[in-house]
């Protein structure tokens, strides 16, 4: 395996030297690859690309910055690197395989690992079969309940073994009620009156929620509950098949990794139930409350549903303005639909 193992980590060098497009068209040819395969795959996403050849992947982040990270040099691109290989094998051991060097050679020719000038850092990971993840077994109804069942178990041992984050009660809510107000700003953003409106009135719900049961909030961060988790629990990033392997971790924002378990699991069961398997969410619960002795209050399960499906809401609504398949309309009603699940969310907590 290719990584920085070895005769010592290559040099770093200026990331100006290279320009990304020179690297991603490097990276696209098979010749350069171990095996000589011949087909390359690559795929970009908002902050990377990733190619897949032969039986791996190797992701590359975009010189880009953003709220929170910055991966505009080639040091903060190698930290990050290494932060996402260590985060992701909590969960994800057998995917997660090293970090590679891209190196200029004499000349300025590039090659994929070994001693030189490294010009940047590719995550090395297992490829695995994308019809294994539980987003499209759930879609195409292969799901099944020793599925849910095995991952239920592989997150409420994580959870109940997670490092406990070093977050103030103060710090937690604080961060919760900044979040409402994002989400609450990106919807007047849009122009869209009735949506801004309905979403004003389930961030006063849930407002009233926090102030009318904070005690409840700073006692599950003083009570060492709020972990150093996995920040983005989507089916899309479960792979189903044998033991669970849980994949891209919010690994660039520690902050927004310092989660109560109790959102972890309904954000996840929020989306699988958007894509038919609602079941997950009482099984996770359950297996949550026998491996840690936490039994948290189902009115907290509800905040934090409600909660994540405004977040989810207002990132659809930040979607719109990006190039893609999706287009305005379809965006908006994306965002709908997290709201519709945030207002019975909402309605029952006000029983």
């Amino acid at each position: 395996m290719l990584d920085i193992r070895g005769n010592g980590p290559p040099t770093v060098v200026p990331a100006t030297e290279i320009g990304i497009d020179d690297k991603v068209r490097f990276l696209r040819d098979p010749r350069h690859y171990p095996g000589n395969g011949n087909r390359v795959d690559a795929l970009e996403t908002h902050y990377s690309w990733v190619f897949l050849s032969g039986d791996h992947a190797y992701k590359l982040k975009k010189p880009a910055r953003g709220d929170g990270f910055d991966f505009t040099s080639v040091g903060a691109r190698l930290r990050n690197a290494q932060t996402e290989l260590r985060l992701n094998r909590r969960l994800a051991a057998k995917i997660y395989l090293g970090i590679v060097a891209l190196i200029r050679q004499p000349g300025g020719r590039l090659r994929l690992g070994g001693d030189g000038e490294a010009v940047d850092w590719l995550v090395q990971m297992r490829r695995f079969d994308p019809d294994r993840m539980l987003d499209r077994r759930i879609a195409s109804g292969q799901w099944r309940y020793g599925e849910l069942e095995a991952l239920a178990q592989r997150l409420a041992r994580f959870f109940a073994s997670g490092q406990r984050s070093r977050l103030t009660p103060r710090d937690h809510i604080g961060r919760l009620r900044v979040e409402l107000r994002k989400a609450l700003a990106a919807h007047r953003r849009i122009g869209e009156p009735r949506l801004a409106h309905r979403a004003a009135s389930l961030v006063r719900v849930l407002d009233a929620f926090i102030a009318r049961r904070e005690r409840l909030f700073r006692r599950r961060v003083t009570q060492g509950r709020v972990i150093d988790g996995h920040g983005d629990l989507r089916p899309e990033h479960v792979c189903s098949h044998g033991v669970p392997q849980i994949i891209d971790c919010l690994e660039f924002r520690a902050d927004l990794r310092q989660l109560d378990p109790v959102s972890e699991i309904a954000f996840l069961a929020l989306e699988c139930g958007r894509l038919g398997a609602s079941p997950i969410a009482g099984r996770l619960l359950r297996r949550y409350r026998e491996v840690s002795g936490d039994r948290p209050d189902q009115a907290l399960f509800r905040f934090y549903t409600a909660f994540n499906a405004i977040i989810r809401a207002r990132l659809a609504i930040e979607h719109i303005a990006d190039p893609g398949a999706r287009t305005r309309a379809q965006w908006i009603e994306r965002a709908e639909s997290y709201l519709a699940v945030a207002a019975r969310e909402c309605r029952l907590l006000c029983r």
